[in-house]
C-alpha cells in the first residue's frame, strides 16, 4: 500500500511543478508557483520518507480559504466540460472555473497527505 501512495504523490509532485510552470504568463505569477511548488513540495518530502503534515495542513488551508473566495463568487456555477472545451483563456468565468479546481485538488491531496503522513510518522 505504501508503494501506491508513493506512486500517486510522484505523479502529483510532477503534476504540481507541471502547474507552477504553467503560470509563467498569469498576472499573478508569485501567489500560484507558490501554492502549487508548495503543495509538490509535500509530495517529495513525502516521497524521501519524510513526511511533514503540519506542512501539508497548512498548505491545504491556505489552498481551502483561496478556493472558498471563488465559491462565493460563483466560480462552481461554471460547467465542468466547459473548463476543457478551449485551451484558449478567453473568458475569465473558466479561468475562474480551472483556478478553483485546481485548488480543490490540492486540498484533497494535501488532506490526504496530512493523514496519510501523520499515520507513518506514528510507526
Amino acid at each position: 500500500m505504501r508503494l501506491l501512495f508513493r506512486i500517486l504523490h510522484a505523479l502529483l509532485a510532477g503534476l504540481f511543478i507541471f502547474a507552477a510552470a504553467l503560470q509563467y504568463n498569469d498576472v499573478d505569477i508569485a501567489r500560484w508557483v507558490a501554492i502549487y511548488l508548495g503543495a509538490a513540495l509535500v509530495c517529495i518530502l513525502d516521497l524521501i520518507n519524510r513526511p511533514k503534515p503540519t506542512l501539508a495542513t497548512s498548505v491545504g488551508v491556505i489552498a481551502l480559504v483561496w478556493s472558498i473566495l471563488y465559491v462565493v463568487h460563483g466560480a462552481w456555477k461554471i460547467p465542468l466540460p466547459a473548463l476543457f472545451s478551449e485551451w484558449e483563456m478567453k473568458d475569465q468565468s473558466i479561468v475562474a472555473g480551472r483556478e478553483m479546481n485546481g485548488l480543490f485538488i490540492i486540498v484533497l491531496w494535501m488532506a490526504f497527505a496530512r493523514f496519510t503522513g501523520r499515520k507513518y510518522l506514528s510507526k
